[in-house]
């Protein structure tokens, strides 16, 4: 075998010749990376925009740093694009692609070199039309000499980087740039680059436990900076954060100043739901490149997941004022405005989005939505038409935006046509077909057999027109700024809750329809609900929210589980929150963790007393050392039928009958490692549990409708006090049950609110924070958690009773428009929903 040696890193000064070779090499390199990474991105749907779109900014940042592996001869400090050092060699003419060559080789500066300063010649030659995007030429090339020395590794390393670079879309390129590299490893095992070439040719078939091993074997022979970066990549894309984590830690220990692996560092926390960390390494990339978008865009992202709009909206700006194309960030930066409710701004973003990128469709999905919730159903399902006619090719999975669309444009479709019907006079769980709900709820592909499609618009209906603050008479001025307070109360202050002050002013509304309708009740009125004269129900009190939660988005469907095909209620309607997830925290709940655990143990000790009794004691030794749930894995090996994990389930007392339980929620714990758990809480709607619970709630509020009405007659303090305890109890009950697809919690919490209204009381303090948490200062107690976690409804009265601060409400309500009678209609929903509200802010109200 001819001896081989490797040229230096440093060494001779490069002449401008090499220079331009060498940098004409790596911009090739690092453009050939945009086959070899698939985008990384903050968001699982952002995977399926390199369909239509880019392929991802992680190769454009290791670009635009001239940092490929690739060809690695030696690094760069050129600006590929921005500096003449940096041009292309394409227009060279065949003399000085030979005289570029020859100093190439005196220097030997390619992979590989040999004694042999003939043979340098010729391979030389070889990678310079490799540089030159003559790939083809380049394996011929390589070929000929290898006829004459098969084992020349040089040759044989050159020619598989030369298949890599024709395309890894063609398998037979793959497969033979793969053949050659493992040659040159068989010939040559001690250089980590070739592992890492290899590597980064697996990585995009999907081989990517055997990439994880090469950059393994290439760490072991030669740690570097790039190299722990490159495995972080990788284990990044398995999702698998806290090993990735631990490479970019690595490698920012070998080279501090590397801007993007700080930046997925940083990513590495985002996933995990460790926000403030996350926050901590976007900073720090900040402080390396003043200039860095996608630092700036992740920013944002994070303190939109924080629910701090102010801060997201700044480092969103920050990344578009660097750069107002930025696809991203004006998507990222949409969704969020969506979400705080603020539609007209959102539309904006989604807008200049298409305009740069037509086929994007989380932009057109958002842009369809945003119009129908606005009531411009026909912009809107013009642009849900277009995600629809973008079907996914074959074997390609299909986006999120894809899978919910036609739902969307139906119940888009079922809205429009009911603009102007007397929303007394419809009922929308009765309306819609079952199938049709059960799909839409469950998320589930639009497989749905003899389904008959809503009607296309007509054109007699017009879409909702803007209608201006001031167009509203005083006293309904008035009552919009009374329920953009009332919604306000009812904001969560943790992360994962955006304030959305659409959804504030919806809820602030119901809660003011709802004080009216159980007044009126209680004074003996009748409602008219569904085309029907009666008393009101319980569960009319609730439709009045349901309408507003409904109608202030509609891409959520918020439906009553009972009203289900029979079949699906059957089987049961599970509502799911993943609480871990592998490595992922959800950090809207962590506050319960500790109380889930609690009870954990608790189950466990009676478990073990009665299945074991022998290893009771060690049980309990055992359970006393557990503090997080992680801790709970050994435990679970000491009985074989937990060895894979367990459930638990809560009981919830009945008030109706003493000594009776019902189901609560169900707790889930299976895996088998940390990093590999999944610990969920479900609440399985089914028939018979449904029952049990309505049952519970019609004596509730049968009891709630007799004592309001001596309320009415008598406002003593007993009274008072018995009436909202009642309240409490019933929407206990509720929360427990769970019984609407989406939206149980702010439904349930404007009910309290307007109810408790109509027995005299205001509810004056805002949901409290919680105690101090390792990873967030604090976290917000969640209304929908106290009631399920609580041991029966008094305590959670109590619970309720000790932040509401409730104090006795002002006169001044009563002044105020019947709701109902405002807004009769869909269209007039909409437009209250869609006027400005900055003009509250100015006024004072005496109710407030």
């Amino acid at each position: 075998m001819r001896a081989v040696k490797m040229a230096p890193a440093g060494g001779a000064a490069r002449g401008p010749w090499v220079l331009l070779a060498l940098l004409a090499l790596l911009a090739r390199a690092s453009l050939a990376l945009t086959e070899r990474y698939p985008a990384l991105s903050l968001l699982q749907q952002e995977r399926h925009r390199q369909r239509h779109g880019p392929a991802g900014e992680w190769v454009e940042q290791y670009s635009a740093e001239c940092d490929s592996s690739f060809l690695h001869f030696h690094e760069s400090d050129c600006d590929i694009g921005g500096s003449s050092s940096c041009e292309s060699v394409l227009s060279l003419n065949t003399e000085k692609i030979l005289s570029q060559a020859k100093l190439l080789a005196e220097q030997k500066r390619f992979p590989f070199a040999t004694d042999n300063d003939n043979t340098n010649e010729e391979l030389a030659i070889a990678y310079v039309l490799i540089g030159n995007g003559l790939y083809d030429e380049a394996i011929r090339h390589f070929s000929t000499m290898l006829q004459e020395e098969p084992e020349l590794v040089s040759a044989i390393y050159g020619r598989g980087i030369a298949y890599g670079k024709k395309g890894l879309h063609d398998m037979k390129n793959a497969e033979l740039a793969l053949f050659e590299l493992s040659r040159v490893i068989s010939l040559e095992p001690d250089h980590p680059e070739v592992f890492e070439q290899r590597a980064e040719i697996l990585s995009p078939l999907g081989r990517i436990s055997e990439a994880l091993s090469d950059l393994t074997k290439a760490i072991q022979l030669q740690p570097s900076a790039r190299l722990y970066r490159h495995r972080g990549t990788l284990y990044f894309i398995s999702e698998d954060y806290a090993t990735a984590h631990d490479d970019f830690q690595h490698s920012l220990e070998l080279n501090k100043n590397q801007p993007i692996a700080m930046l997925y560092k940083g990513l590495t926390f985002f996933h995990r739901g460790l926000l403030k960390e996350a926050i901590e390494s976007f900073k720090e990339a900040l402080k390396q490149k003043a200039d860095f978008i996608d630092a700036y865009k992740s920013l944002g992202q994070a303190y939109r997941e924080l629910g701090n709009f102010d801060a997201a909206t700044e480092n969103f700006q920050k990344a578009l004022l660097l750069n107002q194309n930025h696809v991203q960030t004006l998507q990222l930066k949409g969704m969020m405005l969506y979400h705080h409710g603020s539609l007209d701004e959102a539309l904006k973003n989604f807008k200049r989005c298409l305009q740069l990128e037509p086929y994007n469709e989380v932009c057109q999905y958002m842009k369809g939505l945003s119009h129908v919730a606005m009531g411009q159903f026909y912009e809107g399902i013009k642009a849900q038409t277009k995600v629809m006619l973008n079907d996914p090719l074959p074997g390609q999975k299909a986006s999120p935006e894809y899978l919910k669309v036609k739902y969307l444009r139906e119940y888009s479709r079922y809205l429009h046509a009911h603009l102007d019907t007397p929303l007394t006079e419809y009922n929308t769980d009765t309306d819609l077909p079952g199938n049709f709900k059960d799909h839409w709820a469950k998320n589930l592909p639009f497989l749905i057999e003899n389904y008959e499609e809503q009607p296309g618009l007509q054109p007699h209906i017009k879409d909702v027109l803007f209608q201006n603050f001031e167009s509203y008479k005083p006293d309904v001025q008035e009552l919009i700024c009374v329920a953009d307070h009332l919604g306000s109360m009812m904001q969560y202050e943790t992360p994962g809750f955006l304030p959305n002050k659409r959804i504030h002013r919806a809820m602030g509304l119901a809660t003011l329809e709802v004080m009216q309708a159980v007044q009126r009740t209680w004074a003996n009125s009748k409602v008219r609900m569904n085309g029907k004269t009666r008393l009101m129900q319980w569960r009319d009190m609730f439709d009045i929210a349901v309408k507003w939660r409904r109608i202030a988005d509609p891409d959520q469907p918020v439906l009553w589980l009972d009203q289900m095909p029979a079949r699906s209620l059957s089987r049961g309607f599970n509502n799911h929150i993943n609480l871990i997830r592998g490595q992922v925290i959800n950090m809207r709940y962590l506050e319960y963790f500790e109380k889930i655990l609690h009870f954990i143990k608790d189950r466990i000790l009676v478990y073990h007393g009665a299945n074991n009794p022998k290893g009771l004691l060690e049980v309990r030794e055992a359970l006393e050392k557990v503090h997080k749930v992680e801790d709970l894995l050994p435990i679970m090996k000491f009985n074989s039928k937990t060895r894979d994990g367990f459930t638990v389930n809560t009981k919830v007392p009945s008030l109706k009958e003493q000594g009776k339980e019902y189901d609560g929620f169900t707790i889930t714990i299976t895996g088998d490692k940390v990093g590999n758990i999944l610990f969920s809480v479900e609440t399985q709607t089914t028939e018979e549990r449904t029952q049990l619970y309505h049952a519970e709630i019609d004596a509730l509020y049968k009891d709630l409708t007799a004592k309001g009405k001596i309320l009415i007659l008598s406002a003593e303090l007993g009274e008072v006090d018995a009436v909202c305890n009642l309240i409490l109890s019933l929407v206990y009950y509720f929360y427990n049950l769970m019984p609407l697809s989406r939206g149980s919690s702010v439904i349930a919490y404007s009910v309290i609110m307007g109810a408790l209204m109509a027995s005299g009381k205001e509810v004056s303090g805002k949901i409290p924070k919680g105690k101090a948490s390792i990873k967030i200062s604090q976290n917000t107690l969640l209304v929908d958690f106290e009631a399920m976690t609580a041991p029966g409804s008094e305590a959670f009265s109590k619970i309720a009773r000790s932040w509401m601060n409730l104090k006795s409400i002002s006169p001044s309500y009563k002044s105020l428009p019947s709701v109902s009678e405002t807004f009769p209609t869909l269209r007039t929903m909409i437009e209250v929903l869609n006027t400005d509200s900055s003009h509250c802010l100015k006024k004072t109200i005496a109710v407030v």
